[in-house]
């Protein structure tokens, strides 16, 4: 299993809609994917490691899917609707990682 996590900065004076993330953007990611996104996962920064320490992302997702292969077949289609909701919910700019997923929950 492989893990996209989509992590937006959080800089100074950065606009971020959480409530549109969560509950518009995101559910147009797993509608458009389909069965190619196995579920998602939704984060809101609220810290860094140490006291007073900002988050160092204000929001992020994590999609998961069978594998890379999968991913890119689910969002490719789709990539340039979703990349264009982007500006309804943020002014960052998004870094992108995929990973394998290792150790998990069933």
């Amino acid at each position: 299993m492989i893990k996209v996590s989509v992590m937006y900065p959080n800089k100074p004076g950065a606009r971020f809609d959480h409530a549109y993330y969560r509950d518009k953007h995101m559910p147009l990611v797993k509608a458009r994917m389909g069965d190619s996104c196995k579920y998602y996962t939704v984060d809101k920064g609220l810290a860094g490691g140490g006291p007073g320490d900002p988050a160092t992302y204000i929001g992020m997702c994590h999609i998961f899917c069978d594998s890379v292969e999968t991913f890119q077949a689910g969002m490719g289609p789709h990539m340039p609707e979703i990349m264009a909701d982007i500006p309804n919910y943020t002014d960052q700019s998004p870094i992108v990682q995929i990973s394998e997923v290792v150790v998990g929950q069933p």
